[in-house]
């Protein structure tokens, strides 16, 4: 091993000298250009949102449909076979009653969020998102549920395409 130098060769630079352009220097901006990509997956469940529908993929080892989609399972790690459009109503997993806006301020009309279990999709599998039309005396845990789409024209490809999920009414589907 070599021995370290108890005083570095050179001259070491100070801000003055780069301020004071004591040292040559070239300043570079450059205009950079990227995109990036969701994933396979993630990519067409947010341009199925757009268009108002749900889908999944199939996973043919375990029999099960997962949502929000993967390109492989989870549990036998196999790529999943197929796409499969699933219903856009499910069932209330959890909730939870926030007197707080996204923004962490106080509120007196409180948001409802939680998880939903999507009808069609491998049991347990879901997504947290807003619940409306609800009180806290009739929102419960099993309550079964329906998508509300924002206008298609305002639709952008993203999870808040659903403005909420609704209780589902009777005779609905």
């Amino acid at each position: 091993m070599g021995q370290t130098p108890q005083k570095w060769p050179g001259i070491e630079l100070s801000n003055d000298d780069l301020l004071n352009k004591k040292v040559t220097q070239t300043r570079y901006h450059p205009r950079a250009k990227f995109s990036w990509s969701a994933g396979e997956a993630i990519s067409r469940f947010l341009n199925e949102l757009k268009e108002g529908r749900l889908i999944g993929r199939e996973c043919k080892h375990c029999n099960k449909i997962l949502f929000p989609p993967r390109m492989f399972c989870e549990q036998c790690f196999k790529p999943t076979s197929k796409w499969v459009y699933i219903k856009d109503t499910g069932t209330i997993q959890t909730y939870s009653i926030s007197y707080l806006d996204k923004d962490a301020k106080r509120i007196t009309d409180p948001i409802y969020v939680g998880v939903v279990s999507i009808d069609g999709a491998a049991e347990k599998m879901g997504i947290m998102h807003y619940f409306g039309e609800v009180t806290k005396d009739t929102i419960h845990i099993g309550m079964k549920v329906k998508a509300k789409w924002k206008p298609p024209l305002e639709r952008t490809g993203s999870i808040l395409d659903i403005e909420y999920f609704r209780p589902l009414k009777e005779g609905e589907q």
